[in-house]
C-alpha cells in the first residue's frame, strides 16, 4: 500500500515538473520575442514583433501643420435701426463670451435714485417676467455656463460665458434678464438686506473706503455719487425706483451686445428679433465731471494710518494717448505690499519698491493707482503706515510724485521696463474671452468703434520720458485730493500738503 502511494506521488511530481518546464520555456520564448528588456529604451534595443515607429500607420494621415502666424479675428459691428449696436469677433476657442453693455452707472443717478446701480448689480439674473430665478439658475447650470454682472460709475456690464454651441440660449437668457426683470418685492428686499451687509464690510476695507473718498472729496456733481449705496440711501430703494431708473437709462442707443468667439451673422440673426423693438429714446446729456479737489478724514483704529493723494487727468479715455501714458506711469511707479519672501518686493523693480518700500520699513504698503473714465480720471499714491510715521510718509509720497514730474528723473531703462510690462498686461488680459468681450463693448460705448490691440501697443511704444514728465506735470497742476482713514491725528493739514506741490 505504501509502495503504491509512493509511486503515485513520484508520478505526480514528474508530471508537475514537466509542465513547469513547458511553461518556463514558453515564457522564455515570449520574453525574447516581445521586448528588448527593461532598459531597452536606454540601450536602443527594439522589439522584433512590433512595427517601427518610423513607418506611417495605414489609413492615418497627419493633421496639417499650424501656421507661424494666425491672424486675429476682426471685430464686425452692425447698428440696428433703433440705434443698438451688435458687435463680435471670431476665435478658435470652443467657448464664447457674450455681454450686454449699457452706458449707465452711478453718475446718472439722482437724489431719488441714489444706490440704484448697486442694487441693479445685485438684482442681475434674478426673476424675469418669463422665468423664475430658479429656472434662470437651472438653465445656466444645464449648459455649464457662467453669468456675471459688474458696474462702474459710467457703465453696467452683463456677461454670459459658455460653449459656443449654446449661443442661441445664451443670447435669449441674457436679453431676457436685462430687458424683462420682474423686480419682485421679496427679491428686492432680500438684496437690500445683503447690500446693508456689503456696506458694513466695505466700511472696514481701507482701500475701498479711500477710493470712494477721493471721488466724493475730489468731484462736485455726478462723479461724486457713490458707486456703492450708502446707509441713508439704501432704505429709500424699492422696485418702483429700479423700474423708473431702468426705463430711463436702458435704451437702445446706449446699449451694445458684444461677443467674443461668435460668427457675426449668427449673432445678428439671433439678437435682432430680441432687441429691435427696444425704444430709440434720445440719449441724455452725458454728465460732465467737475473736479475741485478736497480733503476727507475719518478716524478709525489707532496706530495705523491709511492715506491717498490724488489728482485729476481731464479727458480720460477720450484722449487715448494721455490715458495710455498714464497707464505706463502707473506701471513705472508700481509699488505694493511690504511683505514678500526674501524681503520687500524681491525681484520687483518699480520705483516705489526700490525707492520707498526697500528704504522705509515703517511702510506696510505703498503703491500708485489710477481710475480712468471716458471724460476724466484720477491718479495718485495710496499708502499704509504706522501713525507716528504718517507725516513722513506723506512727505515721501510728495517727493515721489514731484520726482516723476521732473525732466531727467526717469531713466530709459526704467521706462522701457514699464512699457514692456504694460504691453504684457494688455496682451495677457485679452487672452481671456470675457475680457475680450468687455473690451469690445466698452470701446464701442466710448469710441463708437473698436481699436485693435496694436493701436494701444503702438501708443505704449511711443511714450517717451518727456511724455511721462509732461503728464505728471499736468496732474500736479490740478487741485490736490487727500483722503485718510485710521489714526489721522498726526497727519499734516490739507493746505500744508497742497502747498508742497506748488
Amino acid at each position: 500500500m505504501y509502495r503504491a502511494a509512493a509511486s503515485r506521488l513520484r508520478a505526480f511530481k514528474d508530471r508537475t515538473s514537466n509542465e513547469s518546464l513547458k511553461r518556463f520555456a514558453t515564457t522564455a520564448v515570449a520574453s525574447r520575442s516581445s521586448s528588448g528588456g527593461l532598459f531597452s529604451w536606454l540601450t536602443g534595443d527594439t522589439s522584433s514583433s512590433l512595427s517601427s515607429l518610423d513607418l506611417p500607420l495605414k489609413d492615418v494621415s497627419p493633421p496639417p501643420e499650424l501656421p507661424d502666424y494666425v491672424e486675429p479675428g476682426k471685430t464686425e459691428i452692425t447698428t440696428l435701426p433703433n440705434g443698438l449696436k451688435v458687435a463680435s469677433e471670431t476665435s478658435a476657442s470652443p467657448a464664447a463670451s457674450i455681454g450686454l453693455y449699457v452706458d449707465c452707472g452711478s453718475i446718472y443717478e439722482t437724489p431719488a435714485s441714489f444706490g440704484s446701480t448697486h442694487l441693479l448689480e445685485r438684482m442681475a439674473f434674478k426673476s424675469t417676467t418669463n422665468r423664475t430665478h430658479f429656472r434662470v439658475v437651472r438653465e445656466v447650470e444645464a449648459i455649464g455656463g457662467h453669468v456675471t454682472c459688474s458696474a462702474t460709475r459710467d457703465q453696467i456690464n452683463y456677461t454670459y460665458d459658455a460653449l459656443k454651441t449654446h449661443v442661441p440660449e445664451m443670447v435669449e437668457l441674457l436679453v431676457d434678464s436685462v430687458r424683462n426683470p420682474a423686480f419682485l418685492d421679496w427679491e428686492v428686499n432680500e438684496q437690500i438686506q445683503k447690500m446693508k451687509g456689503d456696506i458694513g464690510e466695505y466700511s472696514k476695507n481701507p482701500q475701498h473706503l479711500l477710493l470712494e473718498a477721493v471721488h466724493s472729496a475730489g468731484y462736485s456733481g455726478p462723479f461724486a455719487n457713490p458707486l456703492m449705496a450708502t446707509e441713508s440711501s439704501v432704505n429709500r430703494l424699492n422696485s418702483t425706483v429700479l423700474e423708473e431708473f431702468l426705463a430711463e437709462n436702458y435704451t437702445a442707443p446706449r446699449m451694445v451686445l458684444a461677443a467674443s468667439g461668435v460668427e457675426h451673422d449668427e449673432l445678428l440673426k439671433i439678437a435682432e428679433p430680441l432687441l429691435s423693438d427696444l425704444p430709440n429714446t434720445p440719449c441724455p446729456e452725458v454728465p460732465k465731471p467737475v473736479y475741485v479737489g478736497g480733503d476727507y478724514r475719518r478716524q478709525g483704529d489707532s496706530g495705523i494710518t491709511h492715506f491717498a493723494l490724488a489728482f485729476e487727468l481731464s479727458g480720460g479715455w477720450l484722449k487715448p494717448k494721455e490715458a495710455m501714458t498714464l497707464t505706463v506711469l502707473q506701471m513705472l511707479m508700481g509699488g505694493g505690499g511690504s511683505f514678500s519672501a526674501g524681503g520687500p518686493g524681491k525681484g520687483m523693480y518699480s520705483r516705489l519698491y526700490l525707492r520707498v518700500l526697500n528704504e522705509f520699513p515703517q511702510m506696510q504698503s505703498f503703491s500708485a493707482f489710477s481710475t480712468v473714465y471716458n471724460s476724466t480720471g484720477l491718479f495718485g499714491i495710496q499708502g499704509t503706515t504706522s501713525a507716528d510715521f504718517a507725516s513722513k510718509a506723506i512727505d515721501v509720497a510728495v517727493r515721489e510724485l514731484i520726482a516723476v514730474a521732473t525732466p531727467g528723473e526717469v531713466d530709459q531703462v526704467q521706462l522701457d521696463r514699464a512699457k514692456q510690462s504694460t504691453k504684457s498686461a494688455i496682451l495677457m488680459n485679452l487672452e481671456s474671452r470675457m475680457v475680450a468681450s468687455e473690451d469690445i463693448g466698452r470701446q464701442i460705448l466710448t469710441y463708437g468703434k473698436r481699436q485693435p490691440a496694436e493701436y494701444f501697443l503702438k501708443a505704449v511704444d511711443e511714450v517717451s520720458a518727456k511724455d511721462i514728465a509732461s503728464i505728471a506735470q499736468k496732474l500736479l497742476s490740478t487741485p490736490l485730493t487727500m483722503a485718510s482713514y485710521g489714526d489721522v491725528l498726526y497727519l499734516p493739514t490739507y493746505d500744508a500738503v497742497s502747498s508742497k506741490f506748488r
